[in-house]
């Protein structure tokens, strides 16, 4: 079996990392890869072992040309699936490249976003199948007029080995300049407005009287940091809320945070939560999109209403009060990955998909 794997996305952040990890799982069970990519993109170099890499302009979409350019490869290599993993005008002319030539079609969809009942008919008639990362994105189309046959939910996964070791807690607050004695509640999240930050910032505004011993770091990058942080200076919080940036060392360090804090007004699933919980970190979210399968209320993190700042104001207080809450939440967390969330599930589920295309040729 050959597959022509795309993904539009420059950066190498959750959704290319699953990529990464489906294509290293496809390598190992004797799958061709191709994987199809930006110049320069991230997930390059983390799939050349186990794939060809064909960096190829991919502009959006705007850019019509970008169907041309796949359908060129796809004749070129002939896979026997083409698997779109991302939008960026990934989906859309990858789609058509596909039908271009005939070739069997899959879409990954990683995001909850709605999407009008007249565009799913007419877009979706590009795809042979199409996986979801969560149950949540599933009933999102089927409410949207998918047929239930023609979509799958195949959950994002988590390689929860580098985040079962100790983090060093000297060694963390001296990485984050720290006070020794600090609690701290960590985000991690692109820097853009559905990921609630700004919910963080308000619940810290009313939490700092009464836990000042508390210190907030928001990792990751976006096109909000400039304005987040000039909401954080404008409140006085400065030194209570930290800007750590994007890390690629993230599992070094995970583990030492007391709680992550994910209120996301939308989420297809949440990478960073089970990334948590592999690390024992206990979670606060919200009831969006996916998240409340990648965190069980009440058994690795608690969950809130969407935009809720009073609720995550009072959880956030609770889980600092109550370190007993926080541990049992995160033992339960990595047991609950372990068991649930594992790469190999989740290369299969994709594997069993393809081999249910093809079957049917």
């Amino acid at each position: 079996m050959k597959v022509l794997h795309v993904e539009a996305g420059k950066h190498y952040y959750g959704g290319a990392r699953q990529v990464a990890y489906i294509v290293e799982g496809l390598a190992r069970r004797g799958v061709s890869n191709v994987l199809a990519c930006p110049p320069g993109a991230g997930i390059a170099a983390a799939c050349a072992g186990h794939a060809q890499v064909v960096e190829m302009t991919m502009g959006g979409d705007a850019d019509a040309g970008m169907a041309l350019r796949l359908a060129r490869l796809i004749r070129v290599e002939r896979p026997d699936i083409v698997h779109l993993h991302s939008r960026r005008g990934a989906d859309l002319w990858g789609g058509i490249a596909a039908k271009l030539t005939g070739t069997r079609c899959v879409l990954s969809r990683r995001v909850d976003n709605p999407e009008p009942r007249w565009l799913v008919a007419l877009k979706y008639r590009l795809y042979d199948h199409v996986i979801t990362i969560s149950e949540g994105i599933r009933e999102v189309l089927l409410s949207e007029g998918l047929a239930p046959q023609r979509v799958s939910c195949v959950r994002s996964a988590v390689d929860a080995a580098p985040y079962l070791q100790p983090v060093d807690a000297a060694a963390f607050r001296r990485e984050f300049g720290l006070p020794e004695n600090a609690r701290v509640i960590g985000v991690v999240a692109q820097l853009i407005a559905r990921k609630g930050h700004r919910y963080v910032i308000e619940a810290m505004t009313a939490l700092r009287a009464s836990h000042p011993d508390v210190r907030v770091i928001f990792f990751g990058q976006g096109p909000l940091r400039e304005e987040l942080e000039g909401e954080v200076a404008e409140r006085g919080l400065t030194e209570v809320i930290r800007f750590a940036g994007f890390r690629t060392d993230l599992p070094r360090w995970l583990g030492g945070l007391d709680i992550l804090a994910h209120p996301a007004d939308m989420e297809g699933l949440g990478v960073s939560l089970l990334q948590a919980s592999a690390a024992a970190v206990p979670i606060v979210t919200s009831r969006a999109g996916g998240l409340p399968e990648a965190v069980a209320d009440g058994v690795s993190g608690l969950l809130i209403p969407p935009g809720n700042v009073a609720a995550l104001t009072a959880v956030l207080a609770r889980l600092l009060d109550d370190a007993g809450l926080r541990r049992r939440l995160g033992e339960a967390g990595r047991a609950r990955i372990l068991a649930e969330f594992s790469v190999d599930a989740m290369v299969e589920g994709n594997l069993a998909v393809y081999r249910r295309l093809l079957s049917h040729n």
